[in-house]
């Protein structure tokens, strides 16, 4: 591995101590590397972190996501921007048919720069490209929206996420233009040696804009990473957008997401994360509702098996009246998989007509598979309609009965009725081209094969 990607000065420490010496002895290094929108908040999110540590289970948003085993690895940085060698049209071939994307890609945590036709035809005022670089091209748009979610979060990942990264994916959408179609980025984890990436994504839609966008997580070298990601999301009054986030990544994956979203009066947004394949993933999700009338549905699924862990907590902020929220997740886990849900509505005092609804719902195939469920409301407001619930327990056994009586085998039995569970978050998924495709991607997930894309060289 080249030398001028940084590891860690003490090797095997456990903790934070060892990354702080090394953010004191290279923050020079990086800043060179980044650009000034970027570093005018490094040093504020250093400290934080230095005051902040990594999070542990001592804390309760942290209680169900233990990161001690992920960070005893010796994980290389590239705090230099050595270039990677990957193709990765080589590496990600296989697309999602008949969608039709702009396409892009950041490999581990730098934007990929990649010579595809679909992208050159973007609606005018229209900006997709690399963070860095788009922050030295456009500083005051950048200026005006980086960091205005993630520094004020009180989150450890999220603060060493603003002292570490120095590049991602940036997205701008104009007044009133609407994509034509659905942008997809593509992070691909490439390295020969155990590896970090910290990113940092801001997508803007300003006021009548519509966007869609997916987001495919992807490893490809078989050593240890681990990811950590913060994405920005501000939605203007009227704008409709649409965030999907697809996992399918190897076991030795440890893959920390934390996706903040702002909305404006009148907007609507569809966020729907779904796990089919991973090892340790931790997806942090906020959407604040800070203006009437906006519409939010939440949705997730995972599909765990042998010992793979996922862990989604979720914050709906209500705080303007008159706007509805709902919120659905569901998890199949098998063998020795462990899920968790932590999902809070908070309504605040002057959010009145507010309607929101969560809901849970997971099913253990076996009776080592463990899931932990945390629903919570908190409401300060007296004219709402509020509600939430979750649910743990087994496939029907009558139902499944049934079908073995009508002729349906057992193992068929079983897939059809994991298949209706899940099929109402699938069905909120508003791309068709990506709902058949994930409808595919499930399939093959519960009848038990690995699930990877295609064309994928990890999956040959």
């Amino acid at each position: 591995m080249d030398e001028s990607i940084s590891k860690k000065p003490t090797s095997g420490v456990v903790g934070e101590a060892s990354y702080i010496e090394l953010y004191k002895q290279h923050h020079e290094s990086i800043k060179m590397h980044s650009t000034e929108v970027m570093n005018n908040i490094r040093d504020d999110a250093f400290a934080q972190f230095e005051h902040l540590g990594f999070p542990t289970v001592a804390l309760e948003n942290y209680k169900y996501t233990d990161l001690k085993t992920a960070l005893t690895i010796d994980y290389g940085l590239n705090i230099n921007r050595i270039p990677i060698p990957v193709n990765p049209y080589e590496v990600f071939t296989c697309d999602v048919p008949g969608i039709h994307s702009y396409l892009y890609f950041v490999v581990n945590d730098a934007f990929y720069p990649v010579n595809d036709a679909r992208n050159n035809v973007l609606p005018e005022g229209v900006i997709i490209g690399s963070l860095n670089k788009v922050a030295e091209q456009h500083p005051e748009l950048v200026k005006q929206y980086f960091g205005n979610l993630s520094s004020t979060k009180n989150d450890g990942l999220v603060a060493f996420n603003g002292a570490f990264a120095q590049d991602g994916f940036f997205m701008y959408i104009p007044k009133n233009v609407i994509l034509d179609k659905p942008v997809q980025l593509v992070n691909i984890m490439r390295s020969d040696v155990d590896f970090m990436a910290n990113s940092h994504n801001l997508i803007i839609l300003e006021e009548g804009a519509k966007a869609q966008l997916l987001v495919c997580d992807h490893t490809v070298d078989d050593v240890h990473f681990l990811s950590n990601r913060v994405t920005e999301v501000f939605v203007g009054e009227n704008a409709i957008y649409e965030h999907y986030k697809l996992e399918n990544m190897h076991v030795k994956t440890t893959n920390l997401a934390t996706l903040l979203i702002n909305q404006k009066a009148s907007s609507n947004v569809l966020a729907n994360v779904i796990t089919l394949h991973n090892g340790l993933t931790r997806n942090t999700i906020e959407i604040d509702l800070n203006g009437e009338n906006c519409e939010t549905l939440l949705c997730g699924m995972v599909i765990g098996d042998k010992n793979q862990q996922v862990d989604n907590f979720t914050s709906i902020i209500h705080n303007k009246p008159n706007c509805n929220s709902r919120e659905l997740f569901k998890y199949v886990l098998d063998d020795m998989s462990k899920g968790a849900f932590t999902g809070k509505l908070y309504v605040a005092k002057d959010a009145q007509k507010t309607a929101a609804f969560q809901t849970n719902k997971n099913i253990l195939l076996s009776k080592t598979a463990k899931m932990r469920t945390k629903p919570q409301l908190e409401i300060y407001a007296d004219d709402v309609k509020c509600s939430h619930g979750a649910t743990i327990g087994q496939l029907d056994e009558k139902a499944k009965f049934y079908m073995q009586s009508r002729g349906i085998s057992e193992k068929e039995a079983r897939l059809l009725l994991m298949y209706a569970f899940t099929s109402d978050v699938i069905d909120n998924i508003r791309i068709e081209a990506l709902q058949d495709r994930i409808k595919m991607l499930v399939e093959k997930r519960l009848r038990g094969e690995l699930s990877k894309c295609e064309g994928c060289v990890i999956c040959q």
